[in-house]
């Protein structure tokens, strides 16, 4: 059987950056917490916590003091930097670039749209850690829209700011932005180019791979997708295989493969989401090489 694997899967940049951060940390010897699991990657987390990272969640960021606190690609609220400050604590700051860069576009809209009463809109998923630091931006002011259900929330009267988590569809987020046009056209606004500014904020990488893994998936019998479960972008990007493929499966580990699967196939393409390591996509690979 030809086993081939997609040679664009694997952590983003954003991801390899906080993952390389981490291990220069642990490789001097000291104490490392990551709020959080440093990426949404079960096997990840646990080779990085061989290595001595220790995760914790955010009740125990309080009673933190006089240590290193990692803080992941998805980055943080503005409150836990304050937090650490308090307490002594050494941020180790491993936000990708691109969340920083949104993070510092909502608070300067927030900041300059609050005078006149504009809302700060955000496509997302409800309790996402990057979520959650976008939020922050705004102490927790901003709108957040989910699904279109959600847009009741929003005064279709007054100006609206509309940002996207970063790894969100882009074709959903192209569909909300037009249904808020729609409902602020019914709401008697004219002029929706002034009252609705939509900013890119999907980042390449995620809205680049989705196209690309379709292409990759139809080439295959049958695609084995690796990803953590409570990876955003991977079950975005599951969808996207298994909507061209349906002998796609969603695995997290080597034993999750069953033999069966590849019962009368001749090829087998292994690709992955932005948060699984390269070193998992070979290890499948060399898996199913073996049978």
């Amino acid at each position: 059987m030809i086993v081939e694997t997609d040679d664009k899967s694997g952590f983003c940049f954003g991801v390899q950056n906080a993952v390389e951060i981490a291990e220069k940390a642990l490789l001097k010897g000291e104490e490392v917490y990551s709020l959080g699991p440093i990426v949404h990657n079960d096997m990840e987390v646990k080779r990085l916590v061989s290595l001595g990272l220790i995760t914790i969640n955010r009740d125990k960021l309080g009673r933190l003091k006089n240590c290193n606190l990692l803080i992941r690609a998805h980055g943080e609220p503005p409150d836990t930097y304050l937090t650490a400050g308090k307490n002594n604590i050494t941020i180790i700051d491993a936000t990708c670039p691109i969340v920083k860069k949104l993070q510092s576009k909502i608070r300067d809209a927030w900041l300059r749209y609050k005078e006149m009463k504009g809302q700060i809109v955000i496509f997302g998923k409800p309790g996402h850690d990057e979520v959650v630091g976008l939020l922050g931006q705004t102490k927790n002011e901003g709108i957040l829209i989910s699904v279109p259900d959600d847009l009741v929330k929003i005064d279709f009267t007054r100006p609206v700011l509309l940002f996207s988590q970063t790894t969100m569809s882009i074709s959903n987020y192209h569909n909300i932005a037009e249904q808020i046009k729609t409902e602020m056209i019914r709401a008697g606004i004219s002029d929706t180019d002034n009252y609705l500014k939509v900013y890119n904020t999907i980042c390449g990488q995620v809205s680049g791979r989705e196209p690309h893994l379709k292409t990759f998936a139809r080439k295959y019998e049958i695609i084995i997708f690796v990803s953590g479960r409570e990876s955003s972008n991977g079950k975005l990007l599951y969808t996207a295989c298994k909507s061209v493929n349906p002998d796609t499966y969603f695995v997290s580990s080597p034993n999750e493969i069953e033999k069966s699967w590849f019962k009368g196939k001749k090829t087998a393409g292994i690709c992955g989401a932005t948060s699984t390591p390269k070193w998992l996509i070979d290890e499948i690979r060399d898996l199913i090489l073996n049978f």
